[in-house]
């Protein structure tokens, strides 16, 4: 099928999932030119690290058989003449560019290639279906492979995917398809259009530059490449325009990337994220101690907010202005003395209603304004895994309020040995109240997936409290 001028079909078998860190054991590819197949190779590679058993497991590739195989770098230039040219195709193409990309690296070659996923070519073409991994793609179509989870079977696998799709649906629908993920989004002139190649499709924090090298934008993606190159689709903002440079962080998953955009946008202070710029004037409202102190209801400011006793407390409002404008609207619906209040002048004493009386319809007013008391006896940390990557960060948390990250169990001792002073922030009471649930919940989902609430007993025990399936 003549998909594309000249493009590769490449599987890859490695130690792991991770580039910076695995190695290639396997590599297979056919080349195609104008509709034909023109080459086909594959080769064991010798990574110069052990093989997991996991791994020796699943794809048959033992140390023995890599001991005597050539490195990556001894196969290179073979490689390098196969690709050039050529479109790159693959079945999550990330994770097989990504690896070679890494590898051509470590000996100094720089790869610049363009790329097809033949899963987001399955989801194109078959929409009706919900899953598009290859033993899915694999079982839908019929396909006899010959070696499963070796590099040359599953390059075998999506080249009879690709003949099954065009029989189906018309090789015109086929192409189509391609022709429309090939199709490179429209960047700024000022961007390195080697930014196509180099965005991870991996959870993290994306950072927009300005001209000037000031910090224009900073936002969040389950998926950095399909959100970072969604401001640069269709009608762009001048923002967008104005963009000279992208930096971006990988993270674990979703919720750490929130935790790394809060604290990134609080730093940095972006130019176009004035709604989570940090805003001195937060506060709440206190009831007086007692009925016959007035106000009845006192304000308090961001730097008197305790944390350790946010039940105390009433509604948390960016500004004095919102909150003395949401109890006003209190007032009005519970027939409130605006005077006992503190919100008008005047003399209290002129009100008719016992002090006592008003303060209990008030607390009963404010009730559903509550802030919530930490649910959990100490420190907790929120584990979040990705199997992906295999990567593993633990985040700890109390009292609402965030104190350090680890990305191994190694490391918590000493962030659970520390006593400093914690610091309350609006949005990370908003963030973890969608995920912490109190312990009469335990068992329930957070509402972000992948993750484990783990609370901390004597001696630093670890027990889980709450989970969601990865």
């Amino acid at each position: 099928m003549n998909l594309l001028p000249a493009y590769v079909l490449l599987d890859l078998e490695t130690t792991g999932a991770t580039p910076a860190r695995d190695r290639i054991t396997e590599i297979a590819l056919i080349r195609y030119e104008n509709g034909e197949e023109v080459a086909r190779w594959q080769t064991l590679v010798n990574p110069h690290m052990p093989i997991p058993p996991f791994i020796q497991t699943l794809t048959g590739i033992g140390d023995d058989m890599v001991q005597a195989a050539p490195d990556f770098e001894s196969v290179a230039p073979r490689l390098y003449q196969y690709l050039d040219g050529a479109v790159l195709v693959a079945h999550n193409v990330r994770f097989d560019h990504g690896f070679l990309k890494h590898e051509f690296q470590r000996i100094g070659i720089i790869l610049r290639q363009k790329v097809l996923c033949s899963v987001k070519l399955s989801r194109l073409l078959y929409p009706q279906h919900r899953s598009h991994g290859l033993d899915a793609v694999i079982q839908r179509h019929q396909i006899v492979v010959a070696a499963r989870h070796r590099a040359m079977g599953d390059v075998e696998a999506v080249a009879a995917f690709i003949e099954a799709a065009g029989r189906e649906l018309g090789e015109d629908r086929v192409a189509l398809e391609v022709a429309r993920l090939m199709t490179a989004p429209s960047l700024p002139p000022g961007l390195d259009p080697s930014l196509l190649d180099e965005l991870p499709e991996t959870a993290g924090v994306y950072l927009f530059f300005g001209a000037d090298d000031a910090p224009l934008y900073i936002g969040k993606g389950v998926n950095l490449r399909s959100r970072v190159l969604a401001h640069f689709s269709g009608k762009t903002t001048d923002m967008a325009q104005a963009v000279r440079r992208v930096e971006w962080l990988e993270t674990v998953g979703e919720f750490s990337a929130l935790l790394l955009e809060s604290h990134l946008i609080k730093t940095r202070q972006p130019l176009h994220n004035s709604l989570q710029r940090r805003q001195r004037q937060l506060c709440a409202w206190r009831l007086a101690a007692a009925p016959d102190i007035h106000p009845q209801a006192q304000l308090v400011r961001e730097d008197a907010i305790d944390p350790t006793a946010l039940g105390d407390l009433f509604g948390l409002y960016r500004s004095r202005k919102h909150a003395e404008e949401a109890l006003r609207g209190i007032a009005r619906n519970h027939a409130l003395n605006p005077r006992l209040l503190g919100l008008e002048s005047g003399d209290v004493r002129a009100s008719s209603e016992p002090d006592a009386q008003h303060y209990l319809r008030l607390k009963l007013a404010l009730a559903a304004q509550r802030l919530k008391d930490w649910p959990y006896p100490g420190k907790i940390a929120v584990r979040e895994y990705d199997a992906t990557s295999q990567r593993t960060q633990l985040h700890v948390f109390e009292h609402w309020c965030y104190l350090a990250s680890v990305d191994n169990e190694a490391d918590l001792h000493d962030v659970l040995a520390q006593r400093s002073t914690p610091v309350f922030d609006l949005d990370i009471y908003k963030l973890l109240q969608q995920v912490l649930l109190p312990p009469a919940k335990t068992g329930a989902k957070p509402a972000i997936g992948g993750l484990e609430i783990v609370h901390f007993q004597d001696g630093y025990d670890q027990q889980k409290t709450s989970s969601s399936s990865q």
